[in-house]
């Protein structure tokens, strides 16, 4: 594994040892899969960021803590890369910890491993759960602030919430939904990738209360579990829809629309109108090819930029953010897909 950088440089990057370093750089028995790909990630890191230090600034290191499919956690690395250079008053050094799915004794040791190794700020995506709040509250102790992602935690210990209006969102997909429908009655599929995770369940709750105010004539089938992943998520579709004969249309809150999708085509349910949300690859492809109606989407780099802007005025080197950490809802439909996926562009792939 060729690199640059000193071992204890690396070490400080994937938060590891120096000897577990030296073990993976030197190709030696013992060393796992993971450890390997963390250093791998590391020096990857390194090499991304090699072009800030030349900038003036206080070095500072922030991590970031993210349990969302594969296809989410690439937006954020990449939002957070594209935010970086724009930064002059520190050299940022993120470092990142992705997993589809974490269980919450990983998420616990994750943090735990912060706290002993010190860091400038954490950026969190993880579901709500009594330990993962204790957590949060011991790096809050230790003055290590904590900014929260996409999904919010109770308790009162994170510096702050950046990311989408959640519940502004949901009543948006309700509007749409009815607006579509107008006076049908039937079913509506409404998914969730985990019960903990707050953000999806304040959508759920907004979307629910709207839709039985907009189109009384619709039933709600909520499902929740699958934490946005096709295979997860197929394998909990397929006995919730085996009585359901009438869908109308579908919210999905949680990721996994290739699956639901292939799903509901299995089953010989079509809604008529199918909202999702973020404008990721996958979702890209599936709005240009009318396989859904609309994706509800925010600024991702935006969230990012407030969420370090949230860390640099903790530790006093700007003063209070001027930008407004919620972001709002923008509807997506193939009419309006950004410039960087034009709808002629991917059909002439397809």
């Amino acid at each position: 594994m060729t690199h640059r950088f000193p071992i204890k440089e690396i070490a400080r990057q994937a938060g590891l040892g120096t000897a577990t370093i030296d073990r993976v750089l030197n190709n030696r028995a013992n060393v796992s899969a993971q450890t390997k790909q963390r250093v791998t990630a590391a020096i990857e890191e390194l090499t991304a960021q090699e072009a800030q230090l030349a900038a003036r600034g206080r070095r500072m290191f922030f991590d970031f803590v993210i349990e969302a499919p594969a296809r989410f956690s690439r937006e954020v690395k990449s939002a957070t890369e594209a935010v970086l250079p724009h930064i002059s008053s520190a050299v940022c050094r993120p470092r990142f910890l992705l997993q589809e799915i974490m269980q919450e004794a990983e998420v616990i040791a994750a943090l735990e491993r912060i706290h002993k190794r010190g860091s400038h700020g954490v950026c969190l995506k993880a579901k709500d759960t009594p330990a993962i709040r204790s957590a949060v509250h011991k790096l809050h102790a230790s003055r290590i602030p904590v900014v929260t992602l996409v999904t919010d935690l109770g308790g009162g210990d994170r510096l702050a919430y950046v990311g989408l209006d959640n519940a502004g969102a949901g009543r948006t997909a309700a509007y749409l939904i009815s607006k579509t429908l107008g006076d049908r009655s039937g079913t509506v599929l409404a998914t969730r990738s985990h019960e903990h995770f707050v953000g999806e369940e304040d959508r759920e709750i907004a979307f629910q209360k709207a839709l039985l105010r907009l189109s009384p004539n619709l039933r709600v089938v909520s499902l929740q579990g699958g934490g946005g992943i096709d295979s997860e998520t197929a394998s909990q579709l397929t006995q919730k829809l085996e009585n359901v004969v009438d869908l109308q249309a579908v919210y999905s809150m949680g990721g996994g629309n290739k699956a639901i999708l292939e799903n509901l085509e299995h089953c010989r349910l079509k809604p008529l109108v199918y909202v999702a949300h973020d404008l990721d690859r996958e979702n890209k492809e599936l709005l240009v090819k009318d396989k859904i109606s609309f994706v509800l989407h925010h600024d991702l780099q935006r969230d990012i930029r407030a969420a370090f802007d949230h860390f640099l005025a903790f530790h006093g080197l700007i003063g209070d953010p001027a930008m407004q950490a919620i972001s709002t809802t923008q509807v997506l439909t193939p009419m309006n897909v950004p410039a960087d996926l034009r709808p002629e562009d991917l059909i002439s792939r397809c």
